[in-house]
């Protein structure tokens, strides 16, 4: 399931490099130790502030008038402490500057750089919203609000769609390949697509004409850009789109899109009553997972953590939020179980075929606590899951 991120925003895209992992650009200054800032614990009273929190002041003025956008390349030297004064990563303590996608960064990142011109040092006091949450022991990353000394060495400028492309109200470009026909399909509706994804530099990532079946997913469940192109499109349509992707080095993704069909999506499962707190007959395991069998299955057979099966399962937190279920999809999922969170590998164990039991599993099987802007739900979370098949 979802790893806890290190230096980059995790909300839509875990997999993003931090700027220590970044490709180092060719320069190799001398290894210093940057100092401490005297006013690492709070913004001075000069600094300037944003709308959204951001602090900063202006160290060392830059030349001429060019600012990265989000979907630019930059490069950089930086440093970067908590209030307390511990640096926790800096490129000019290894002597290398390093190289990212500006889209693909913490927030106050994104938004901070925007504001720099190259040759500019800007220090930068982030707020925990917009960096990575707050301090959470034993996560691996600095929490809390953080200073960043900042210096903008250059921009690499990301490729553009063609002049002709058309625009969705979001601003995504695209362009009609195939024209479908019929109806389009409604927020509440579930659809069917095709998806094949490339890098500006021709390299595909994703294609999902590769696999055993095309992708199903509520239309209002999709990443925004996605799900307004497709609330455009007829069945049988298909786009070619250029959409943006702050992880990739050109800041777009050229995607292939072809909408399939779309039907009512069914109704979703009722919130159970016993969300907020295990009832006192669900039974208990020893790593503190609650269960309770709700219908009964077939055989003896369990899974092992090395099998893969077929489930129906919906999720809710203990405030009886639904974040996620195959049930509202119309699709049962198929995974390893060895690949998803502690809590699924330990209690889907105990389950035999036809099976339908609810859990509840404690934040350290889950996700861990909940972390304002990380995209994943935190705390004790409950599912109620249903065994369909082990697939092996």
């Amino acid at each position: 399931m979802m790893a806890a991120p290190t230096l980059v925003r995790s909300e839509e895209t875990p997999d993003a490099k931090t700027p220590a992992a970044a490709k180092p650009a060719a320069a190799q200054p001398e290894k210093i130790m940057p100092e401490t800032p005297a006013d690492v614990a709070a913004a001075p009273a000069d600094a300037v502030k944003t709308e959204s929190g951001l602090a900063s002041k202006v160290l060392k003025a830059g030349t001429g008038d060019k600012k990265p956008s989000a979907s630019d390349t930059v490069t950089v030297h930086y440093s970067g402490w908590t209030t307390d004064g511990k640096m926790f990563d800096s490129s000019v303590s290894r002597g290398e500057p390093a190289s990212f996608p500006l889209g693909g960064v913490i927030k106050g990142w994104t938004e901070g750089l925007q504001l720099m011109v190259i040759g500019e040092k800007r220090r930068f006091w982030i707020p925990e919203g917009l960096a990575y949450g707050p301090v959470v022991a034993g996560s691996g990353r600095p929490g809390g609000m953080l200073c960043f000394d900042v210096e903008l060495l250059d921009i690499k400028e990301a490729p553009k769609p063609p002049a002709d492309t058309e625009k969705t109200k979001g601003g995504v470009a695209y362009k009609i390949s195939k024209e479908g026909s019929g109806e389009k399909p409604g927020a509440d509706q579930i659809v069917t697509f095709h998806f094949t994804a490339k890098l500006m530099d021709g390299k595909v990532v994703q294609d999902s004409r590769k696999e055993p079946k095309p992708p199903s997913v509520p239309l209002d469940k999709l990443p925004p850009e996605l799900g307004e192109l497709l609330g455009e499109m007829k069945a049988g349509e298909q786009r070619t789109c250029w959409l943006p992707d702050g992880q990739s080095s050109g800041g777009l993704i050229v995607a292939d899109i072809e909408l399939i069909s779309f039907k009512a999506a069914p109704p979703a499962p009722a919130v159970p009553k016993d969300v907020a707190a295990a009832p006192a007959d669900a039974l208990k395991t020893e790593s503190g997972i609650a269960h309770k069998v709700l219908s009964a299955g077939k055989g003896e057979e369990k899974p092992k953590a090395a099998d893969t099966v077929k489930v129906h399962y919906s999720g809710w937190t203990t405030d009886g939020k639904m974040f996620d279920s195959s049930v509202t999809r119309g699709e049962p999922a198929e995974f390893p179980l060895s690949g998803v969170i502690k809590g699924w590998t330990e209690g889907v164990q105990l389950m035999v075929v036809g099976e339908k039991r609810r859990f509840w599993i404690p934040e350290g099987l889950a996700y861990g606590p909940s972390v304002p802007g990380s995209g994943r739900p935190g705390g004790m979370l409950v599912f109620d899951i249903e065994l369909l098949e082990i697939v092996r």
